[in-house]
């Protein structure tokens, strides 16, 4: 069922969308958002959250989808909150097992940006990570509806 979602994401991602946005576009209409709108939302998470390699923009996709999903409204909800984190720890740990790492610099062992071209896609793992958080996402959805 979201297989079609998974490839979504790595064809954004390789139409020019950031990996966030990739991961979170692939997701948005679950979720009432236009694709515009998504997009701004994920904007300043790519390039581990504005190109400072840290979190992986990707996983930050996938926690933003998480806070869509199961994200506590009212600020007294402590319960809610710890609800919350506790998913986005859970998606963390499998994507870390997955991939070794949650932080770009590591993911890509480099620091600084690269130009997007067919040598750094062939050398840079951003299209799998990508890929690698859509699926994390469509497994813990299925996951969650299935119970």
């Amino acid at each position: 069922m979201f297989e079609e979602r998974i490839e979504k994401a790595a064809e954004l991602f390789k139409s020019g969308f950031n990996c966030s946005q990739s991961v979170v576009l692939a997701f948005a209409d679950m979720y009432g958002f236009t694709q515009e709108q998504a997009a701004r939302m994920a904007a300043s998470f790519g390039g581990g959250i504005g190109r400072m390699r840290q979190t992986c923009g990707a996983a930050c996709g996938m926690f933003l989808l998480a806070g869509l999903e199961t994200g506590a409204t009212d600020p007294k909800d402590r319960e809610g909150k710890g609800a919350n984190y506790a998913v986005v720890q859970e998606l963390a740990a499998e994507f870390k097992k997955r991939n070794g790492s949650t932080i770009c610099a590591e993911l890509l062992g480099l620091k600084k940006p690269e130009e997007r071209t067919e040598q750094y896609y062939a050398k840079r793992p951003c299209v799998r990570m990508v890929e690698e958080a859509a699926r994390i996402w469509a497994e813990y959805l299925e996951n969650r509806r299935s119970v």
